[in-house]
């Protein structure tokens, strides 16, 4: 048995493990160096990706498009006259009698800049408790294509402020255009209004009273025809309206109460020379007037899409989209609402007697008010009294005026102006004051189209239309409102109208200092 050897001397040498410190510690300085590196570039990354939203914050997907429109091939103007109904149901039993105006679409095979493209639509006048309406009323449309069209006529029953009843739709197909196309006939044709669609309370009642009456049927009836007017001008991919040139007033007495909105009662207050200031009333005027078309096609512009929350609501996607898109549809239809107090009218167009159409809507220069407008892409023109108050602002905003359109042609804020006069107020804002001749008379608005300027910008922050455009813009308001000067603001100098709203003090320094001649 070999006895155990006495331990030797120490080694000298560093152990394995100090070793293996010593290599661990020499080996982790190269791999720290590699990953500040990372860390640099991963920083780098971020700083790039924030400066890339920022620059999408500044200027995000929307606005102008200058997307030019498609070719297409000539097309014919067509004009669609609305005669009659006949044997309508009786949507209100209380009456036993409708309130009923007719809807009517038209689509065809003509190629569009983009699908979100609103159809062509006409709404006639609402007539009063009758189930044998007698509208006559003509549309008259260019750029139909010869390769035909569709038209769908809806009936409704106006039923304010519930739901309008559906009372029937009738669907006209043609499937090709010529020269001489006789259309439905001298006398037009009677079509049998489908059912399927209408409103099955006002039906139910129809077919007890159908029972009832041996003679009575069930099908109601609608008298149509259309003409082929002639060939149509470029461009010829754009259908539009050119008749009627029409106007309408929707009335909110609740709406201008809670706002604290007043207007004259009787509209020859606002240009007529009083002693005493006319009698007022609480309400919101929300006004339609339909321009001669066609639109130019550089007036094209699309919504902003500054938050992602604003395209889903556009594109009426995902729950909060779906929500918001249905509260501004709602706001629209009570806005621009139609109930036995809303006012229809037609005029000849590009005429004097649209001009003063126009100012008769807008109160000439009566109290400095500023107004917030919409042209849809059809050339049909939006607008309301703004102004800086919570209430009256929200209800003043661009996609509200459009009812959630994705493309629109222009948008955005104007005034009227009387050349060589005093600016009348009104006591809407608070004041009762009144600019008054030496005589002491209250000073007389003139009648005159050329005794007004039109002072109107490109200010929404919906839309924000380009203000390369604003002279195609002019080309239209010009054509179809003869005899107004018309004049642009910029859209930087936005403070200076609003500013100028109360007592008018600064309107004449905000058109020296920003306004441009179109």
């Amino acid at each position: 048995m070999t006895p155990d050897a006495p331990p030797g001397p120490p080694d000298s040498r560093p152990s394995d493990d100090r070793d293996a410190s010593g290599d661990s510690t020499r080996a982790l300085r190269p791999a720290t160096a590699s990953g500040v590196r990372d860390r640099l570039q991963e920083e780098k990354g971020k700083v790039a990706d924030k400066k890339e939203k920022i620059k999408q914050m500044s200027k995000p997907p929307g606005g102008f498009d200058g997307t030019p429109l498609p070719d297409a091939p000539p097309g014919y103007t067509v004009k669609f006259s609305f005669h009659r109904a006949s044997n309508l149901p009786a949507a209100d039993l209380r009456s036993k009698s409708s309130d009923p105006f007719l809807h009517a679409t038209i689509t065809a095979d003509i190629p569009k800049r983009h699908k979100e493209d609103p159809p062509l639509t006409h709404r006639t006048r609402t007539l009063r408790r009758t189930t044998e309406p007698a509208w006559e009323e003509d549309w008259v449309v260019a750029n139909v294509p010869a390769s035909g069209f569709t038209l769908k006529c809806r009936l409704y029953d106006e039923d304010w402020p519930d739901h309008d009843d559906r009372l029937g739709n009738v669907t006209v197909r043609v499937h090709h255009l010529h020269d001489g196309w006789e259309g439905l006939g001298p006398d037009g044709h009677v079509f049998e209004v489908k059912r399927r669609s209408g409103s099955k309370r006002a039906y139910l009642a129809m077919g007890v009273t159908a029972l009832l009456c041996a003679n009575r049927h069930m099908s109601p009836r609608l008298h149509l025809s259309m003409e082929v007017l002639g060939r149509s001008d470029p461009p010829h991919a754009q259908m539009y309206t050119v008749a009627p040139t029409a106007w309408v007033k929707h009335y909110s007495p609740m709406i201008g109460r809670l706002t604290g909105v007043k207007v004259n009662r009787d509209d020859g207050d606002d240009s007529a020379s009083r002693r005493s200031e006319g009698t007022q009333k609480y309400d919101f005027q929300a006004n339609e007037i339909q321009l001669s078309g066609p639109v130019p096609p550089r007036l094209y512009h699309r919504y902003v899409e500054f938050r992602p929350t604003i395209g889903r609501m556009f594109s009426s996607k995902g729950v909060r989209g779906r929500v918001m898109n249905k509260i501004l549809h709602k706001q629209h239809s009570r806005v621009y609402n139609f109930d036995s107090s809303t006012e229809y009218g037609v005029f000849r167009p590009r005429s004097d007697e649209a001009s003063l159409q126009f100012l008769r809507m807008a109160h000439f220069d009566e109290g400095g008010r500023v107004f917030t407008y919409v042209i849809t892409l059809d050339g049909m023109m939006r607008f309301t009294e703004t102004g800086p108050e919570f209430g009256i602002d929200l209800l003043s905003k661009h996609t509200m005026h459009s009812d959630v359109a994705m493309y629109v042609a222009c948008a955005g804020e104007f005034f009227i102006r009387r050349v060589g006069g005093p600016v009348r107020r009104h006591a809407s804002r608070g004041s009762d004051d009144e600019d008054e001749d030496a005589d002491g008379t209250r000073d007389a608005g003139p009648t005159d189209p050329a005794r007004y300027q039109l002072i109107i910008d490109n200010d929404s922050g919906t839309y924000r239309p380009d203000k390369s455009v604003l002279p195609d813009l002019a080309r239209l308001l010009r054509r179809n409102l003869p005899g107004i000067d018309l004049q642009q603001l910029l859209v930087q100098r936005r403070v200076a109208p609003r500013g100028a709203r109360r007592g008018w003090g600064g309107r004449g320094a905000a058109a020296e200092s920003s306004g441009e001649g179109l």
